[in-house]
């Protein structure tokens, strides 16, 4: 068999021009632009680039990009003000804390402090609670951009087995809520579940989400199942460089999967994609607009 390679970066493409044909719509009607505000503690290479491509991806949207770049030694109370600033302004309708902080600070806390209707990285406490419920929340871009890819090739998965593998708060179980939600029997398996391999061929969907790299092999694949893998790891290589590989072993999964998400290529792309969609649902939502179609849960 050979596998249906899901494009990730075609289809983040895809959601993004859904989102700038809504906020053009919404300017131009309404006379709202929706805004998102970052915020940047301390000088992670990583962080900053994540943060350059976020605030470059949401002008590009149309949006208005706000950043804020602190110190490193900028205090717990210090960034909690300028939290507590954006929770007020009335132009801000997304607000991104990029993480990790520095350890002085208490990133649940600070999540925490964020007004949950403008949390779109969907981590706050009440969010996580309204979607455990299956009530109205924001929710985590990265397991958004995985159901937004299994509803595009799918269609319903109303009764598909679905197995995640991995419990994080920011993946492993916003995921599997969000496949309960579309009426998927779920299970979430991890590093010490016994006989993984078995738990895994039992799935229509396999979601790997573990954080360890090429775990899943083929042999963990039922015939025909839908791969997503969510996995970013960089590893050597024998040339004494390195590349990024999935959690899942990409060419034993590829042989037995029915489709399968590419790393790089896959789900990365989406969750940008994603926050700019959350964005400007957060911001439908506080003018009591129609949500945007296709780009919620």
């Amino acid at each position: 068999m050979t596998a249906h390679i899901i494009d990730g970066k075609a289809f983040s493409a895809k959601v993004q021009q859904m989102v700038t044909d809504h906020v053009t719509a919404m300017t131009a009607d309404h006379g709202i632009t929706p805004g998102l505000a970052v915020v940047l503690v301390g000088e992670d290479p990583a962080s900053e680039v994540y943060v350059r491509s976020k605030g470059k991806r949401t002008v590009e949207a149309g949006m208005n990009s706000y950043e804020h770049r602190l110190d490193a030694t900028t205090s717990q109370a210090e960034l909690l003000a300028l939290i507590d600033h954006l929770n007020a302004d009335q132009s801000v309708h997304g607000i991104l804390v990029q993480l990790p902080l520095p350890d002085h600070i208490d990133s649940a806390l600070v999540i925490n402090a964020i007004d949950p209707a403008k949390d779109v990285d969907g981590f706050h406490i009440s969010n996580v609670g309204l979607l455990g419920t299956g009530q109205k929340s924001m929710v985590p871009c990265t397991p958004l951009g995985c159901l937004m890819m299994l509803r595009d090739h799918h269609g319903s998965l109303s009764g598909l087995n679905a197995v995640v593998v991995g419990r994080s708060n920011i993946v492993g179980k916003p995921m599997a809520q969000l496949l309960l939600g579309d009426s998927c029997t779920v299970t979430i398996a991890h590093s010490r579940s016994k006989d993984l391999a078995a738990i895994c061929r039992s799935a229509d969907i396999l979601v790997a989400a573990v954080g360890r790299p090429e775990m899943i092999t083929g042999d963990f694949v039922k015939e025909g199942a839908t791969v997503i893998d969510v996995g970013i790891n960089r590893i050597a290589t024998p040339e004494g460089k390195t590349r990024l590989v999935g959690d899942c072993h990409y060419d034993s999964c590829a042989a037995k999967a029915g489709a399968i998400t590419p790393v790089p290529g896959g789900v990365g792309p989406m969750t940008i994609a994603c926050l700019l969609a959350n964005t400007l649902t957060a911001c439908a939502r506080s003018h009591g607009l129609p949500e945007p179609e296709g780009l919620t849960a």
